[in-house]
């Protein structure tokens, strides 16, 4: 091509007609390949055959068209600059097709030299090649036509203003009701926690450096009477546990270091105190606690046994004549492990052993032992080591600790629910040492709800960064379009607001069950909060941690920046999944407890007691599915639909279950090795136990919304809640004749629409949530 097209003002003008006209094929022949050598030598054909081109025109055209002799770099973007400056005569050039392109371009080139150009006779062969690549050319025209530099003088384009757009719905009114009955406790400590005091330090400050600063955070709290809320008021609190749960909550937007270290001090530590202890302790104790004056930690897992509560090995043993409990750590292995507050801070500990009198054992019990004097120095006779570096959660001392012929008065066991008397008697109002033992236990679920709380806080802000980020976050577009948010991206849709859905869902669900923990009476049967704590604080923590991955990897390299503020939170929420109950034991102690009605008895596994117990179950019947039901789509947004088809899973899997133990202890198996054997399905049934609930509380929460236009949001979030978590359970409803396979399909086609609705209101449901710029804290949507 001459270089005297580049530089003119119609640039084709120095081309004949019939080479200007095939111009854009060149282009489409050469363009990253797009055309492979066959139909390179079809179109090749085709030129041939154009009698409407001249001998010469049909010879330069095949030359450039030659697969084995490609043109070089200088000649193709020659090609690409002489059309793109030829375009800017072109009315509307990028909505023309490839041969309208080709035909506008003769226009504007030179004189045939004495050869008839005929367009429409151009057009129509022009139109046929178009046909016969078998491409989309409206779209490779825009691309072509409308890749240029900005108009600008310069070059450079200018910044896109920011224009405020008014919400999509009242986000404080939502906030509200997301919040609940605490939503000014909740703002109380997000007050707080904006304050400079609690600012981030630098991520390469040191553990021990850290540690200090997580520390002076916790004793800020407390200061402010944070720590205390479920304590009585004579320590300082209001005795509400809810409340209790609800700041950790909150403070699990900021830094989850802080939350667990409030966790162990005022929840586990001080909550055992509490929940276990007689009224002269609690009233010794607590308000030194409270304003942690008394640091203390909870040290109840062991090394060996870990999840094995009632069979840990520590031992308690009254000695009559001190009247004192010695207690000892019979080997290495046993020692406690992964005690918060162990390492550096704690001076007391609530040590979890076996009682024992006079050789017998009487199980495990709960001790208060020193482990540290005031000078920071371990007391005689323990052994404390530090856990070291890990994952995340640097800011906790995690430490080890190790009794050996530690005394402690018998005061110190923690008498709630057993006592010692100055004689050595034995004395609890509970007979039965199993049923005693998870009622101890039990009074404990308040850290369960907690922490399952605190891992869905970390989710929402790895998600809230995430659609924020995705919603300016611009990449790819249309063919010579602008670039589009990464946000609009179906896929990208699909990766972040169903989890967004399962987070609004988690959060009516705890805060439910947290207000009914707290609204119990003393003595109140707990077996059931206990089982949904324990169902929920699995599902929460494995969504928090499914969340922060889809996250980081949505926010792409960005998201891998330390001040993205998710790499932390992905690093120091992990552990959730595994303390307060490692979620894969939970689950199975979720399952066992469906299984029995949560009737105590069946904890211990007894194969008397278990066939009693699945015996009804194994022989429940389920009535035939109407055809109809199966292939019905029209329910798509019934919520009746929604919660049969969740209660229907979790049923016909509970009753199949049943049979499957049933049938191996009628064989003779040990009850032991027949729940190993169902192991698998026993974790399936948890699971879709879970999700009902959270289905069920969601959508308890969607009609008792009194504010309409909040009430249609909430739906909309809740119908794509049900029916994502269908959808990833399509193989079972699928296989159990449930649905057929046209309603499968029309499940995914209607979350997919129910995604682009949401879209829009996207960051204004993450804004919902309520959570600081500042307790965010992450670079990828500040300004």
């Amino acid at each position: 091509m001459p270089s005297s097209a580049a530089s003119s003002d119609t640039p084709v003008a120095d081309l004949s007609r019939g080479a200007a006209s095939v111009l854009p094929f060149l282009y489409v022949a050469w363009a990253d390949g797009l055309l492979v050598p066959s139909e390179m030598e079809a179109l090749r054909a085709r030129v041939r055959a154009q009698d409407w081109l001249s001998d010469a025109d049909r010879d330069q055209l095949c030359g450039w068209l030659d697969p084995q002799q490609p043109p070089d770099a200088t000649t193709y973007f020659g090609w690409v600059r002489a059309i793109r400056r030829a375009a800017r005569h072109i009315p509307d050039a990028d909505e023309k097709s490839l041969a309208e392109l080709g035909v506008e371009l003769a226009t504007l080139a030179g004189e045939e030299g004495g050869v008839t150009f005929s367009t429409p006779e151009a057009h129509r062969a022009l139109e046929e090649m178009e046909a016969a690549l078998g491409i989309v050319g409206h779209e490779v025209v825009r691309d072509l036509v409308e890749r240029t530099l900005p108009p600008s003088g310069d070059g450079v384009a200018s910044a896109e203003p920011v224009v405020a757009v008014p919400p999509s719905f009242d986000i404080d009114g939502m906030s509200r009701l997301i919040d609940g009955p605490r939503t000014d406790l909740r703002r109380r400590v997000l007050r707080l926690l904006r304050d400079d005091a609690f600012r981030r330090p630098d991520p390469d400050i040191g553990d021990p450096a850290y540690r200090e600063i997580v520390l002076g955070w916790t004793k800020h709290l407390a200061e402010q009477g944070i720590g205390a809320l479920a304590f009585p008021d004579y320590a300082g609190g209001e005795g509400d546990i809810g409340a209790f749960i609800a700041a950790l909550e909150t403070i699990s937007f900021h830094d989850l270091d802080l939350a667990i270290k409030f966790g162990v001090q005022f929840g586990l530590f001080g909550g055992s105190i509490n929940q276990l202890g007689s009224e002269a302790q609690k009233k010794k104790y607590l308000a030194d606690v409270g304003t942690l004056d008394l640091p203390g930690c909870f040290a109840m897992t062991e090394r060996r046994h870990g999840s094995n509560v009632r069979d840990l090995q520590t031992t308690a043993t009254l000695d009559r004549d001190a009247d004192e409990w010695v207690i000892e750590t019979p080997a290495e292995h046993d020692h406690k492990a992964w005690i918060g507050n162990a390492a550096q801070h704690g001076r007391m500990a609530t040590v979890f052993a076996q009682l024992v009198i006079d050789g017998e054992g009487f199980g495990v019990h709960a001790f208060l032992v020193p482990i540290r004097g005031d000078d920071g120095e371990p007391m005689p006779g323990i052994r404390i080591a530090d856990s070291g570096h890990k994952m995340g959660l640097n800011g906790v001392d995690n430490g080890r600790l190790w009794f050996s012929g530690v005394r402690i008065p018998r005061e110190n066991l923690l008498s709630r629910f057993a006592r010692v008397s100055e004689d050595g008697t034995y004395l609890s109002p509970i007979p039965s040492a199993s049923k005693r033992f998870f009622v101890m236990l039990g009074t404990l679920v308040g850290g369960r709800i907690a922490v399952a709380s605190g891992a869905n806080s970390a989710a929402k802000c790895g998600l809230e960064i995430a659609v924020r980020y995705g919603d300016r976050r611009k990449q790819f577009g249309p063919a010579g379009g602008d670039e589009v948010s990464i946000l609009d991206y179906l896929s990208h849709q699909r990766r972040l607001l169903p989890l967004v859905a399962t987070s609004y869902g988690l959060t009516f669900a705890l805060h439910d069950l947290a207000e009914r923990f707290a609204a119990m009476p003393p003595g109140a049967d707990t077996r059931e909060a206990e089982a949904e704590a324990a169902a929920l604080k699995a599902m929460a923590s494995w969504h928090g941690t499914r969340s922060l991955q889809e996250a980081r990897e949505a926010c792409g390299g960005e998201g891998f920046r330390w001040t993205s503020r998710i790499a932390s939170r992905k690093a120091d929420s992990d552990i959730f999944t595994t303390f307060e109950g490692d979620n894969t034991v939970l689950q199975l102690q979720v399952a066992k407890g469906l299984l029995a009605g949560y009737r105590q008895e069946f904890e211990d596994l007894n194969a008397w007691g278990l066939l009693r117990y699945v015996r009804d179950l194994a022989e429940t019947r389920f009535g035939e599915i109407n055809p109809l039901a199966r292939r019905d789509t029209d329910k798509l947004h019934d919520a009746g639909w929604h919660a049969a088809l969740f209660e229907r899973r979790e049923r016909q899997l509970l009753v199949t279950a049943a049979r499957r133990l049933k049938r191996r202890l009628d064989q003779g198996m040990d009850s032991f090795d027949a729940f190993v054997e169902v192991q698998d399905h026993l974790l399936t049934l948890a699971s879709a136990h879970a999700e009902r609930l959270v289905h069920d509380r969601f959508r308890a929460a969607v009609d008792a919304t009194e504010d309409e236009h909040l009430r249609s949001v909430l739906d909309l979030v809740c119908t794509l809640y049900a029916l994502w978590h269908i959808e990833q359970d399509r193989g079972w409803f699928l296989e159990q004749g449930v649905f057929e396979g046209t309603v499968a399909k029309a499940i995914r086609t209607e979350v997919n629409a129910l995604l682009h609705r949401l879209r829009p209101l996207a960051v204004d449901l993450v804004a919902a949530w309520g959570i600081p710029e500042e307790v965010l804290a992450s670079d990828l949507v500040r300004g």
